[in-house]
């Protein structure tokens, strides 16, 4: 696979759905942050398309046009492909993992959690850079659609909750589209701070809707 400059995606972005709720807002995210990278089989007249962001990969396409070593470079990824890709992705790595996910669009209000006694609930900024790059790394993910702690903090789409200077709770904006919003969250683990994400949801769902899009959670499906 061959990494595209934006520049030259104009007409292949058509390839994928605009304002559609869940992981298909990647897309969408990539253009407007240019947090990703886009790769195609071939410059000219390409017959596959993969955006990827963060861990993850929407792929499209046809999958004839590929080898199994071709997709090698989305190694531990979470790759989003039609069916038509599975024989391919299978044939490509030693171990597939199926993730089966559900996809929630919000529609009525949550009622409000009230924060513990010294802990306050704010939107992120430049400032609060240091503080995101002090998560524990197993929860480093959080920023990683937006290419790291300084662009989430700058980008107006993240609410933490701080206990003095730490902060012990984040949500943000994990994809970003022309109508939705998908949500994704962390808090430390410390059972007695678990309810403080549904302070920083609460915070940065109005955000979401005051912008004139819509919340939506991606989670894993129930087996």
């Amino acid at each position: 696979m061959i990494n595209l400059p934006s520049h030259r995606l104009p007409a292949l972005v058509r390839w994928f759905p605009t304002g559609a709720p869940g992981s298909a807002a990647l897309t969408e995210h990539v253009l407007t942050t240019e947090a990703g990278r886009w790769w195609v089989d071939r410059v000219i007249q390409p017959r596959v398309i993969a955006a990827e962001c963060g861990d993850h990969v929407l792929l499209r396409g046809d999958p004839q046009a590929l080898t199994p070593k071709s997709l090698a470079v989305f190694a531990d990824h979470y790759i989003e492909a039609p069916g038509r890709f599975l024989p391919l992705i299978g044939a490509a790595f030693d171990r597939v993992v199926p993730w089966k996910r559900m996809v929630y669009v919000k529609r009525s209000p949550v009622p409000d959690a009230r924060p513990p006694r010294g802990v306050t609930v704010g939107r992120l900024n430049a400032r609060d850079t240091r503080s995101l790059s002090g998560l524990p790394p197993a929860m480093s993910w959080i920023h990683r659609t937006w290419g790291g702690p300084d662009a989430l903090a700058r980008s107006g789409c993240a609410w933490a909750a701080f206990k003095g200077d730490r902060i012990v709770a984040v949500a943000c904006t994990y994809f970003l589209n022309t109508a939705y919003e998908d949500v994704a969250c962390v808090t430390v683990p410390d059972p007695r701070l678990q309810c403080l994400a549904l302070d920083c949801i609460n915070a940065l769902s109005s955000d979401i809707t005051a912008r004139g899009h819509t919340p939506s959670w991606t989670c894993l499906a129930s087996s």
